[in-house]
């Protein structure tokens, strides 16, 4: 069981950053790849980023690619996404996910474990 606890969130500027970061438990987090997702009320959860267990490997959703970017330290159990120039469109709830494979991480169905969520609202 992994438990993720998601933080960082809140209200910025257009053009603005933030630094979301997702706190695993238990002592396996380097054997599960990570995912950030988002969700707008009343539309699907909708893929952002995706690294692998290593971290050597990067995916990202065609909409935040060259703004966003994965991390993660499986010394501190923690995975991060940076985002850079926000845009108004951008504005979700983030959330991230863990996945035991490594097969269609841009599928919501594909992960085993998801957080609670943090609030990003980017301001015009």
């Amino acid at each position: 069981q992994v438990q993720l606890v998601e933080s960082g969130g809140g209200l910025v500027q257009a053009g603005g950053s933030l630094r979301l970061s997702c706190a695993a438990s238990g002592r396996t987090f380097s054997t599960y790849y990570m995912g950030w997702f988002r969700q707008v009320p009343g539309k699907e959860r909708e893929f952002v980023s995706a690294i692998s267990r290593a971290g050597g490997s990067t995916t990202y959703a065609d909409s935040v690619k060259g703004r966003f970017a994965i991390s993660r330290d499986n010394a501190k159990n923690t995975v991060y996404l940076q985002m850079n120039s926000l845009k108004p469109e951008d504005t979700a709830i983030y959330y991230c996910a863990a996945a035991r494979t490594g097969y269609e991480l841009g599928s919501a169905g594909s992960y085993d474990y998801w957080g609670q969520g943090t609030q990003v609202t980017v301001s015009s």
